[in-house]
């Protein structure tokens, strides 16, 4: 997987775990991370994990409802598509004080990371990891808690059941944007609406959402929540003061999946011929497809 790399700082494998199992071809602690790689804080990653006595990382007090006790040291989470959602599973074990890297998602930069709750000081980025990407993601769990992965191709099953040996030896999580076959965790968020354009005019400020999760074994059933993904403030917070977890909309009357508005005034609400419909609280009429 002939990529060219650069040395930019060593990951120091802690003892007897230098080196995947006899046929491995991914290894765990190579010191070499891909070119492009930034590093914003001071200092690299110490041999001492910061959240070492504990077997999870902890998330937002938002997605408490939705990853009940954190997330699992040596999972896989898929996140889809929604960056704002994988920077948010990954804000958590950040505040923490756990070392994190961003690797594949060269849009996204330290302000961004910053800006959902992750510290700079104990950021890693890779923008490009290129062609050898499996060899930097094993260097990056090697000496970070959480990474932050797009895969730049669909990983073959002896790819994943590599990184994800790596990855349970090192007491790490794999954070997917996207989708990873065999992920120990899904979040997928299914229905959304932007908040701030009114007739015809505004800026977008905040977007509410409908995140579901599922998992495997005890956590196999759905949960669903509400959240401000982000909230007005920009933070990440849950909306209160909506119908049930599993309701197709929030509020009473409300209706839709957040993609179409037809039969609906301008916030995706319901409402009877001449009748004047408040939005949702906190949201101006009118939508963002």
């Amino acid at each position: 997987m002939g990529a060219e790399t650069a040395l930019v700082m060593s990951l120091s494998p802690r003892p007897g775990e230098d080196r995947l199992p006899p046929g491995g071809d991914v290894p765990a602690a190579s010191g070499m991370l891909a070119d492009g790689c930034v590093i914003p804080g001071v200092g690299p990653p110490s041999g001492d994990v910061a959240l070492s006595g504990t077997d999870v990382l902890p998330v937002l007090p938002a997605l408490r409802e939705l990853l009940p006790g954190g997330l699992p040291r040596g999972s896989v989470v898929a996140a889809g598509d929604s960056r704002l959602l994988c920077l948010a599973l990954a804000a958590g074990a950040s505040v923490a004080g756990a070392w994190c890297a961003i690797a594949g998602l060269p849009d996204l930069g330290v302000a961004a990371a910053a800006d959902a709750g992750l510290d700079p000081g104990r950021l890693l980025l890779v923008a490009d990891p290129g062609q050898g990407w499996p060899q930097v993601v094993a260097s990056l769990l090697d000496g970070c808690e959480l990474v932050l992965l797009r895969p730049p191709a669909r990983p073959s099953a002896q790819v994943r059941r590599r990184l994800e040996a790596v990855m349970r030896r090192h007491g790490g999580v794999l954070v997917v944007a996207g989708d990873w076959d065999g992920a120990q965790g899904r979040l997928t968020v299914t229905h959304q609406e932007w908040a701030g354009i009114g007739a015809g005019h505004g800026r977008l400020r905040s977007r509410l959402v409908r995140v579901v999760a599922t998992g495997r074994g005890a956590a196999g059933r759905p949960r669903a929540r509400w959240l401000w993904l982000p909230g007005p403030d920009g933070a990440v917070a849950v909306a209160t003061g909506i119908g049930g977890p599993e309701s197709g909309w929030p509020g009473t009357g409300w209706h839709g999946t957040g993609r179409d508005g037809a039969g609906r005034d301008g916030a995706g609400r319901g409402g009877e011929p001449g009748e004047a419909v408040a939005p949702w609280p906190g949201l101006s009429a009118g939508r963002a497809g």
